[in-house]
């Protein structure tokens, strides 16, 4: 057998278990009143970031796609945010 035939044995690629972080004893509540955390749920363009990147759970992703809408509707948080660069 040469060098190229022999199997390598290679490691597994290691995933770490995706937590929810409104989930826990410590964890903040979802309020539409605390722009600074849902914020963070937000992109740059003003939409919601789904759950399979923010590691949200389901329960919570629809509870802070609530708070959202109601910060919007009270002018809390906007509902597009358009840059100067972006404009035609």
């Amino acid at each position: 057998m040469s060098a190229a035939e022999i199997p390598t044995a290679t490691k597994p690629f290691f995933r770490r278990k995706k937590s929810c972080p409104f989930t826990g004893p410590n964890a903040p509540d979802i309020d539409w009143k605390d722009t600074r955390t849902l914020g963070r749920f937000i992109s740059e363009r003003g939409k919601m970031v789904p759950s399979r990147i923010t590691n949200v759970s389901m329960k919570k992703q629809r509870e802070l796609s609530t708070a959202v809408k109601r910060a919007r509707q009270m002018a809390l948080l906007p509902y597009v945010r358009h840059d100067s660069d972006d404009r035609r």
